[in-house]
């Protein structure tokens, strides 16, 4: 199964995807972490374009044949991103859900983004009015919604077990 993350930064994607891959025993597939060793590869600078997430389907594809489930965290931000990823759970013959993070706090996503640092050396974070004015385009499909606004990780991951369950 390919279960597809998205949502802005600091609304809770990475620290869901890994409570949710421990738990499920996924493979969690993060764009952050591809781009950021595209960088340090030397042959391009933030912001990489496309490029990390054309491997990061590559890559999903590959664990799906082999009969893994893979957990596709990124910002995900346009159709066309929510689609290739579609697109690599059929090539894979494979189920795919999508999930989008929100935190519908605008107070609470500030602190959020405004507070934390980098786990991924290097990585630039996008300050908040970065987070604002992303292009980020409404979902037009059936998804689940986790919203993470006043709720512990904990809580959020029953939240997103519960959807999948029902999804």
């Amino acid at each position: 199964m390919l279960i597809v993350m998205g949502g802005l930064p600091g609304t809770g994607k990475t620290t869901l995807a890994r409570l949710l891959a421990a738990r499920i025993g996924a493979v969690h597939l993060r764009i952050d972490t591809i781009e950021q060793a595209i960088v340090r590869s030397g042959v391009t600078r933030h912001p990489v374009g496309p490029v990390g997430y054309a491997v990061g389907y590559a890559l999903a594809g590959d664990h799906l044949r082999q009969g893994l489930t893979v957990i596709a965290e990124s910002v995900n931000p346009l159709g066309v991103t929510r689609d290739a990823w579609r697109d690599t759970a059929v090539g894979a013959g494979v189920r795919v859900t999508e999930v989008e993070v929100v935190c519908s706090d605008p107070a609470e996503h500030r602190r959020r983004v405004t507070s934390r640092s980098a786990d991924i050396p290097g990585l630039p974070l996008p300050d908040w009015p970065q987070v604002v004015d992303r292009e980020y385009e409404p979902w037009a499909r059936v998804r689940v919604v986790v919203d993470t606004a006043g709720q512990s990780p904990q809580q959020s991951l029953a939240l997103l077990l519960r959807g999948l369950a029902s999804g």
